[in-house]
């Protein structure tokens, strides 16, 4: 077994709808999908839509705000120009803007938004780590 992994995110939502169209509206295309949660394949793991009080009781936390922010969820491309790109249609298709993109002090460029429901993403181009061919992300040592 290799214990350092992620293989399935869950992001509770407040309006599955809502969620799926913004998402689809980014061109992410479902590989399941039914009236309570909706599944993304990502690059070796998956993303999950599911109700935020549906996932509470899942947890066995039933009736807990289960609240957003205190995670970030990255995209990492290879130029400034596609940064801005992914930054701006997120924006179109309704996303909470956080911080433009920009130079940053660690040598990169990257700025974050948040989805319809507070989950926050970061968009950025790492100059020592750039994204493999796939869209996958190494971390360079």
């Amino acid at each position: 077994m290799t214990p350092q992994r992620v293989t399935l995110i869950t992001l509770g939502v407040d309006d599955l709808e809502r969620s799926a169209k913004f998402y689809g509206d980014l061109g992410w295309e479902p590989v399941k999908r039914d009236e309570a949660i909706v599944f993304y394949q990502i690059n070796g793991l998956v993303l999950g839509l599911f109700g935020r009080a549906a996932l509470a009781d899942d947890q066995g936390r039933a009736g807990a705000e289960l609240g957003t922010g205190a995670m970030t969820l990255a995209q990492n491309f290879t130029t400034n120009e596609e940064v801005d790109t992914a930054y701006a249609l997120a924006l179109s298709a309704g996303a909470t803007p956080m911080k433009p993109p920009e130079k940053v002090f660690w040598g990169g460029y990257s700025g974050y938004y948040a989805d319809p429901d507070g989950h926050v993403w970061e968009v950025a181009m790492n100059p020592f780590s750039p994204p493999n061919e796939d869209g996958s992300f190494t971390m360079a040592p």
